[in-house]
């Protein structure tokens, strides 16, 4: 029998690629502006750790 459950760690690197982030919802997360997260994320695209990345040095 299959496992159903989520795999977790470096075996599902695609999840960081699925995606893209709501502005509202990144900005309140980071506690940043909703105009810097819609500009970080216009600028990482879909690649959620490079925008978790950009928040946190945004801070």
């Amino acid at each position: 029998m299959l496992s159903r459950a989520p795999r977790r760690g470096k075996a599902d690197r695609g999840f960081s690629l699925r995606e893209p982030y709501n502005p509202t919802t990144f900005a309140r997360k980071h506690g940043i502006a909703p105009s810097d997260a819609t500009r970080i994320i216009n600028t990482h695209g879909s690649d959620r750790d490079a925008c978790d990345k950009a928040a946190y040095r945004l801070k």
